[in-house]
């Protein structure tokens, strides 16, 4: 048993149509989409691999980066490639297949405890698996030339409206033991788990080591449990892989094929069926959230996901579908009169004094852009040793040895969401650390 750690910073953010029900529906849709603006550093043009009306099989490759062509990104069902969608300067944005009724699965073999570390990784390039591994610093896919220091799995996930891990990981224990078998050919694995959870995939695992977290999010964040077991320091490479992935890459190694499902929830105060859906990975959304008039459909979470289309697809890492109102209605004197209740860490509204309360929250920023001060906020909500704030202002002014200095190395967007949603300033801090990786990578 590895570590037990207690955080006392942070926030829940509790919100009205969390899916209570732990049953799970299975939910099949028409079509299906990968997304190369999903992943950081790739090419905005990869290479496309079949034509439009070409017959692909789950796991045979849609597109590769021109720049790493070993890396490929492959299909999460069988079917027809109808739609190569483009965006600004012919951006490939989507690939999209009209998936069959009956699913085919190219055969890759199965591989047992014993495969070489070789093997492993020849497996997971070929079959797109190993695009499920993510490096730190910089949270862009994992560069199989480099060797990490360790890997490191968030067993749980501490985000408003996550899904259950005992629910998702329920009766897939052999297929998480393979996962981390074969993640531990290329270093030591660590688990984190919610202190005082009973989920069976994590207390009988061999081959890592776990940990115990307790404490309001972000504990559940993988580069929180990454800083409180082996921070990275300058020059150090740390792999991430979320526990439904390996479950992927698992399955992979016991049955020889890519069965990219995942167990995912919908939710939110205007989702119309909230509840546990089992998926493949990039399923089309509109059936899902039903008729969510005058709402914002969020892939991931509310904090750091990202906007959808009502007709668009779930994107390449997320396991939660967020329907929130759209906050395009304002209050006249709201920052003086009494407001309704929501979400918030300030004591002048009456929010902060019903915390156990779930909230019908909107998208309102309730204010506008302003200036950048120095609040004491962010600290709170952020239990690292960084100074966030100080963080933020030396990536707005491109003081390359101050951000170094200040711990990019260590976060990455979703470690500082909270720290957007207490911001009185406004500020779109996910937006300013993700130029700043960018920026400190090209330097790189």
């Amino acid at each position: 048993m590895g570590k037990t750690i207690r955080l006392k910073k942070g926030y829940n953010i509790k919100i009205e149509g969390a899916a209570s029900n732990t049953s799970i529906t299975d939910y099949v849709s028409p079509t299906y989409a990968i997304k190369p603006t999903d992943f950081f550093g790739i090419a905005p043009i990869p290479k496309l691999i079949p034509n439009i009306g070409d017959e692909v099989k789950a796991g045979d490759p849609l597109f590769y980066d021109k720049t790493n062509p070993s890396w490929v990104y492959s299909s999460p069902v069988s079917g027809e490639v109808v739609e190569q969608k483009r965006g600004p300067k012919r951006r490939v944005e989507e690939v999209v297949i009209m998936a069959d009724s009956n699913q085919q699965y190219r055969d890759f073999g199965r591989l047992d405890a014993s495969a070489s570390k070789a093997e492993v990784e020849q497996r997971l390039l070929e079959s797109g698996c190993w695009q499920f591994i993510r490096q730190r610093p910089f949270n862009v896919t994992a560069n199989p030339a480099d060797t990490p220091k360790a890997v490191f799995i968030s067993g749980f996930d501490t985000s408003p409206m996550a899904p259950d891990y005992a629910v998702v990981m329920k009766g897939r224990e052999a297929d998480f033991q393979a996962g981390v078998n074969a993640l531990s050919k290329f270093a030591s694995v660590h688990v984190s788990t919610p202190t005082g959870a009973s989920i069976p995939a994590y207390q009988n695992l061999s081959g890592a080591e776990v940990h115990s977290f307790s404490g309001p999010h972000p504990a559940g964040n993988v580069g929180v449990q990454i800083h409180h077991i082996d921070p990275i320091k300058k020059g150090e490479v740390v792999w991430t892989v979320n526990p439904q992935d390996v479950l992927i890459i698992g399955k992979l190694m016991n049955e020889g094929i890519f069965d990219a499902t995942r167990i995912i929830t919908v939710g939110g105060p205007t989702a119309i069926n909230p509840g546990y859906f089992r998926v493949k990975q990039g399923v089309n959304v509109k059936d899902l959230i039903g008729d969510a008039e005058h709402s914002r459909v969020i892939s991931g979470d509310v904090l750091s996901g990202t906007k959808i289309n009502n007709d668009g697809f779930l994107g390449f890492y997320d396991t939660q579908l967020s329907v929130v109102e759209e906050g395009d209605s304002y209050e006249m004197f709201g920052w003086l009169l009494p407001s309704y209740p929501r979400p918030t860490r300030s004591r002048s509204l009456i929010g902060s004094f019903l915390r156990n309360k779930p909230f019908k929250v909107n998208t309102n920023t309730h204010g506008e852009h302003r200036a950048f001060v120095v609040s004491g906020q962010y600290e709170d909500v952020l239990p690292m040793d960084v100074y966030p704030v100080h963080l933020i202002k030396a990536i707005l002014a491109n003081d390359f040895d101050g951000m170094e200095g200040l711990g990019i190395y260590e976060v990455v967007e979703e470690d500082l969401a909270l720290c957007e949603f207490v911001c009185t300033s406004k500020q779109s801090v996910q937006a300013t650390l993700r130029d700043g990786l960018d920026y400190m990578r090209e330097q790189a």
